[in-house]
């Protein structure tokens, strides 16, 4: 029969299906082996959209289930596990405009997924399928959260634990507690210190509301009022990924705006630097490495007091600043719109000015005043601060490229060594002092030339020859000694301060300890990142396992406390309208689609006590920070996962600990891998997980790219009806010059990018299966060039891979007989030395995650056994094996006739041996003045002598090399053995 790829893929789905193939056993269970080493392969947890996949989407899964198969025939207990995450807002608009209930949808996407990927051949223990939706998986996810609620980071270890061991250790003074609320040590407690703090009390004195709020300051979990994104046509609010560059909704383009809100928020901030140092515990590529520490932002530097001029004994602007040795340069400030400060700074002659631009930044978003930071605005305050380093007043400014969210909401701006603050300097005519000397900075003979020519001072002197140095086109943000930087006045600082010609490290200590000393300043450490805001006013997701007391009016005091785990899961209620409810005014107090859920789910009675649920639902995030520790255990009712099953799969042998491979995209190297890494740690703190991180090794895969076309209109149109100017479709010739193109008639242009619905160049992968099979969509995907890539979809490519597939067939079947062309008969050296060869080539291919050079390989044997006449059984079988992770259908229909009963997933992997590796003889180019002419064939061991004398002698009998010798005297014989021989004549 001829290769009938259609029928050999159904008979094996089915097969493995039945059997269970690919169901990984855990400790304790039937049939698990514990002398087997555990290798633990995980695809980033995808979405289940209502189109289902295009062929973009396999990629990394096929990739991963090559890598699971092969690791299955080294030897070890593979787990390769699948499920969705299926909450969040795509789900719930697709049910608004469809007005079906997400969870029909949701479920009807799942199971067209789940048959695109086992029609894909794809080895997955299907028994541990889970959907972040099913209330048996969200109890834990709530669960997870109470966790976080019920937790602080103790100051003295830095580590995550029981809000229950705060309260004790109030309880014993080994905490008092400060006039602000901040924790501090007792001298019989854990840090020793001299005598009790002034302003501390203990936890005694608290009324039991004080109590509540204080341990409120302290949870990981905890409700703040905070600026959101707020997006009133959808009814929610937006986390700042699903804001657009416009400051618009991403889902239905709907104007966003920031408001203050009461949210849950998650207080990642408190992990921000084992978030960074563990970095150096995993195997990541360095360039997802460096998006985390940018994204958590460390910045070590300063905190700075400067007086305001005229103001109250307590007006004090606080700044934040890396280059505290930059202080004497600072010749402005510039405050936040919404800094506290600026009503009461501005000045009578300033206010209306200052209001109308206060007014008119409230209306932009943060990423609204980022996008138009290159254009600086600002208006003066009408007041000066006291630079506290030399006594100068210098003015005040406001200006909406300085924000809250970061640092203070204040800066101290130097214009002479930062961009931005030159740019607003040089718009406003604002002095620029510089203070660290530039390459080739001017002797102090210039400054004195200058001074005695213009009669100018010391300090003007130095920042006219600043300028003759470096022109002051630009900020000089460079390296260099401190200059200009040693006050008139020798009181300013106890001790007098002068950094002048310190280094930039130098003067930065020397700075913050006359600071300290002074108290105008002390040492601090910033962040960019931000606590996780948690809430979101939707129907869709998971509900929060928190009840709110009320008051006799049914009013909420403030008092919140947590579901009883036996309660959990907090269920959905079914609702008939779950629609977010849209308002025309931006500042209307949100109505979340809970908030029409029956009064029987709304209002809980505890304890004589009337509760009001909370109506925000989590983000999706929440059931993706974890899903990979449930696959570990996905049917357990009585806990997250057994201790046992988690250590064995998340540590196991001497590989790195977690996950041994993460598969996925590039663009969760921030939100989601940071996400899921907090929760972990805060896990692995109480407990319940044992390793510090949960991805040991992480990969990303490229994309793949595709054609794709606009309209006049820059409107995508579908690529399969686009043609060019002579009929063709487009697939056909894309990308090929001199092309036009057009769609029903009109002209649309060619543009190439990442492929996908939006794009309208998606192709489904069914169509692929249906026309050549699953196993050539395999190969060809593999094929296409370096999994860490992205590489262009070429139809046409498709049929050379699917003739290999045909030509393996044919090698191992005869098409007329139905009968395998494989005997018994032991392979010659030659075929050893490619078999083997090809198994050590392959091996190491698949070892380094390479697959198309292991493809390359199948194919340069596969051509070889062509002129077999018949096929030696050791030769095929380890050529099956091969095949097996890359082309699983036609491995296993192979495998069959080759007489074995049981299925290639339970197959050794070949090994090699490495006499047959050695060639008996090589061959070596061979030049004539540095051209090739020839080639010469010489035993593998030839010495350079034996090398010289096959070369000249070629130079007789080889044609092309005898005629490039001709009448010519060979002077030189040049061998680099291994290598070539050359042939000096002249």
């Amino acid at each position: 029969m001829a290769y009938d790829f259609a029928a050999i893929e159904s008979k094996w789905q089915q097969r493995w299906d039945e059997q269970h193939a690919y169901a990984a056993p855990n400790p304790g269970d039937d049939g698990f082996d514990p002398d087997r080493p555990k290798f633990y392969v995980l695809d980033m947890f995808p979405y289940p959209s209502g189109v289902g996949l295009h062929v973009g989407h396999p990629l990394g899964y096929i990739a991963t289930d090559v890598v699971a198969r092969f690791e299955r025939m080294l030897g070890r207990n593979v787990l390769h596990p699948m499920g969705f995450d299926a909450f969040g807002l795509p789900a719930e608009q697709f049910a608004i405009e469809t007005g079906v209930h997400p969870r029909v949808t949701t479920e009807q996407n799942i199971a067209n997924m789940v048959r695109q990927l086992k029609r894909l051949g794809l080895g997955y223990d299907w028994d541990r399928t889970i959907s972040t939706t099913d209330p048996g998986y969200y109890r834990w996810t709530q669960w997870v959260f109470l966790q976080l609620w019920n937790s602080y980071v103790d100051p003295a270890t830095g580590k995550a634990e029981p809000i229950a061991d705060l309260v004790a250790k109030l309880e014993s003074e080994k905490y008092l507690v400060g006039t602000n609320a901040e924790l501090i040590a007792d001298y019989d407690g854990l840090d020793a210190i001299e005598g009790q703090p002034i302003g501390s009390r203990p936890w005694s004195d608290l009324t039991q509301e004080q109590r509540h709020r204080l341990l409120d300051e302290y949870r990981l979990a905890y409700l703040a009022e905070v600026d959101v994104n707020w997006c009133p046509a959808l009814g929610t609010v937006l986390a700042n990924e699903e804001v657009t560059a416009e400051g618009r909704s991403e889902r239905g383009n709907h104007p966003v705006f920031k408001r203050p809100l009461k949210q849950w928020m998650l207080r990642i901030t408190a992990f921000a630097d084992r978030l960074i140092e563990d970095l150096d515990l995993v195997d990541w590529p360095e360039s997802i490495k460096l998006l985390q520490r940018n994204w958590i932002g460390k910045s070590i530097g300063a905190e700075v007091d400067f007086a305001i001029a005229d103001g109250e004994a307590n007006d004090t602007i606080r700044v934040f600043t890396t280059r505290p040795d930059t202080l004497f340069g600072a010749t402005y400030m510039v405050l936040a719109p919404e800094h506290p400060l600026v009503a009461s700074i501005m000045t009578d002659e300033q206010s209306a000015t200052v209001q109308a631009y206060v007014a008119e930044a409230a209306k932009k978003t943060n990423v609204d005043r980022q996008q138009d930071a290159k254009e600086k605005t600002g208006v003066f305050t009408g007041s000066h601060a006291i630079n506290p380093v030399n006594g100068e007043p210098i003015p005040v400014w406001i200006a909406d490229y300085v924000m809250m969210g970061y640092g203070t909401g204040a800066i101290m701006a130097v214009p002479a060594h930062d961009e931005r603050d030159f740019e607003f300097a040089r718009k406003f005519d604002l002095p620029v002092r510089p203070v660290v000397e530039p390459p080739g900075y001017p002797t102090i003979r210039r400054v004195k030339e200058i001074r005695q020519a213009e009669g100018l001072s010391i300090e003007e002197a130095n920042q006219r020859a600043f300028e003759e140095a470096c022109d002051m086109k630009q900020a000089y943000t460079g390296d260099g000694k401190i200059t200009n930087s040693a006050p008139e006045d020798p009181d300013g600082l106890v001790p007098p301060l002068n950094i002048n010609g310190k280094s930039i490290a130098e003067a930065k200590d020397q700075m913050i300890r006359a600071l300290e000393r002074r108290s105008r300043g002390q040492a601090k450490v910033q962040y960019k990142l931000r606590d996780w805001l948690f809430s979101r006013q939707r129907y869709w997701g998971e509900p929060f396992p928190v009840l709110h007391e009320l008051d006799d009016a049914g009013h909420p005091t403030g008092h919140v406390i947590g579901v009883p785990e036996t309660d959990l899961p907090v269920e959905l209620p079914e609702l008939d309208d779950f629609k977010p409810e849209p308002m025309d005014d931006p500042d209307a107090p949100p109505r979340p689609p809970l908030g029409r859920a029956p009064e029987s789910w709304r209002i809980v009675e505890r304890d004589g006590k009337r509760y009001a649920r909370e109506l925000n639902t989590m983000p999706q995030w929440a059931g993706s920070c974890w899903y990979y520790l449930r696959y570990l255990d996905p049917h357990n009712d009585e806990a997250m996962v057994d201790p046992e099953t988690e250590k064995y799969w998340m540590t196991g042998d001497d590989r790195r600990s977690g996950v041994d491979l993460y598969v996925g995209g590039v663009e969760h190297a921030v939100l989601h891998l940071l996400y899921a890494r907090f929760w972990h740690k805060v896990l692995f703190d109480l407990g319940h997980v044992s390793t510090p991180e949960p991805f040991g090794k992480l990969f990303n895969q490229g994309y793949i790219q595709a054609y794709a076309y606009v309209d006049e209109r820059l409107i995508y149109v579908d690529a399969v009806d686009v043609i060019n100017q002579e009929g063709q479709p487009a697939f056909e010739v894309q990308g090929l010059p001199n092309q036009t193109y057009t769609y029903n008639g009109e002209p649309v242009t060619e543009k190439y990018g990442k492929m996908g619905k939006s794009l309208k160049n998606a192709v489904a992968p069914d169509e692929i299966c249906e026309q050549y099979g699953a196993d050539t969509l395999r190969l060809y995907e593999m094929y296409m060039g370096p999994l860490d890539q992205s590489k262009p979809w070429n139809p046409q490519d498709i049929v050379g891979v699917h003739r290999f597939l045909q030509r393996v067939w044919r090698n191992f079947v005869d098409d007329e007989a139905d009968v395998l062309l494989v005997d018994e008969h032991a392979p010659d050296d030659d075929q050893l030395r490619l078999l083997h060869k090809t198994i050590k080539a392959v091996t190491d291919a698949m070892g380094s995650m390479s697959v198309n050079v292991a493809i390359a390989k199948l194919i340069e044997m596969n051509n070889a056994m062509v002129a077999m006449d018949k096929l030696p059984r050791a030769l095929a079988e380890d050529f099956v094996r091969m095949l097996g992770p890359l082309a699983p259908h036609l491995a296993e229909e192979l495998w069959g006739r080759l007489g074995f009963e049981q299925s290639l997933t339970v197959a050794s992997w070949p090994g090699y041996e490495e006499k047959f590796l050695v060639e008996d003889t090589v061959e070596l180019p061979v030049q004539v003045n540095g051209k090739l002419r020839g080639r010469i064939e010489v035993p593998a061991e030839a010495d350079k002598d034996a090398i010289e004398a096959a070369a000249r002698a070629a130079a007789e009998s080889d044609e092309a090399v005898s005629a490039a010798v001709t009448g010519k005297a060979i002077r030189k014989v040049i061998v680099v053995p291994g290598r070539l021989v050359n042939l000096v004549v002249g």
